[in-house]
């Protein structure tokens, strides 16, 4: 386990196994020399599971489960080859990362923190017509790109609540649920008719730049660009000079491309409003994800598959 985590699943762990704590992210080769012999891994998103980890770990790994949704840190292939289920952390995250894509949105269309910059600047003179205008959700069109279970919440949120227009699209094709309107479009028909476009795709290669400088250039110039999903779905470069050169109004980003760090001058433009990955960051459902997670590694050490996993085809259809 390499961080502590909110909530009972250290405790949960520590009941029915020895449970090692590392305590921080460590590099490459410390995390292979530390997990040597465990029965079990509980990663984080930082923690690179490949063939070199899997090989320290030994032949007694059954189970990795990242305590995350997403897999970019994981070798799925690999841990299929060698038996190994992975465990993952899906639908206890939705709704707090859908209200954060949506916190974005709202910050974003209406300048938050360039006013809060204003206000604590002692820049503020007083009220003025044309002070600080910006764009209304009301009635505006929202696309969203990728459109599963955060994607879904999202055009709940905004379609039930503000009034919005909905366009998806989804690689894997849209299916909207009963109660919402959502107009499923191509991309660059999206692109080019959205006032605010949120990210929602898992990252694959096919995704990977998926929002590039040609796709940005298709954005209307008043529109503002929401990523919550993986960072590398935005071509971070392309984005810090699309901001730079007026092409799009703003940005709302929680994830980038090479987190910790932003590509150079993201943090000068003055219209992207930044957060440091805080789309599952409330206590609720980071103490759900921990207890998921663990939940995932009991049933295996019971003989059983985990409860959410990635790689089914380690159970024989008739199990």
């Amino acid at each position: 386990m390499t961080l502590k985590v909110p909530g009972p699943a250290e405790e949960w762990l520590r009941e029915r196994a020895d449970v090692l704590v590392l305590g921080r992210i460590l590099d490459p080769e410390s995390y292979r020399d530390a997990i040597a012999g465990a029965d079990a891994l509980l990663p984080q998103l930082r923690d690179r599971i490949d063939e070199p980890a899997l090989e320290a770990a030994g032949p007694g790994l059954k189970v990795v489960s990242n305590y995350a949704v997403g897999l970019d840190n994981v070798d799925v292939g690999a841990c299929t080859r060698r038996g190994i289920y992975v465990g993952h952390t899906p639908d206890v995250l939705t709704d707090a990362t859908a209200d954060l894509a949506m916190t974005l949105i709202l910050s974003a269309a209406r300048r938050v923190t360039e006013a809060d910059r204003e206000m604590r600047s002692g820049r503020y003179s007083g009220w003025e017509p044309f002070y600080m205008l910006g764009q209304e959700l009301t009635g505006a069109t929202l696309g969203l790109v990728g459109f599963g279970r955060i994607g879904q919440a999202v055009a709940r949120r905004a379609g039930l609540g503000f009034g919005m227009r909905i366009l998806a699209f989804d690689p894997a094709g849209v299916r909207v649920p009963e109660g919402l309107q959502v107009t499923e479009c191509r991309l660059e028909e999206l692109l080019q008719e959205s006032d605010f476009v949120s990210c929602h795709v898992p990252l694959t290669p096919e995704t990977r730049h998926l929002i590039d400088a040609h796709a940005l250039r298709l954005m209307q110039p008043t529109a503002i660009l929401v990523n919550t999903s993986r960072g590398p779905v935005v071509d971070e470069p392309a984005l810090v000079e699309a901001l730079r050169q007026e092409t799009i109004a703003g940005a709302g980003l929680d994830v980038y491309e090479h987190e910790p760090e932003m590509a150079p001058g993201l943090a000068d433009c003055p219209t992207a409003v930044l957060l440091p990955h805080l789309g599952s960051a409330t206590f609720k459902t980071r103490a759900a994800m921990g207890q998921l997670a663990a939940r995932n590694i009991l049933e295996v050490l019971d003989g059983r598959p985990p409860v959410a996993w990635a790689n089914p085809e380690l159970v024989s259809p008739t199990q």
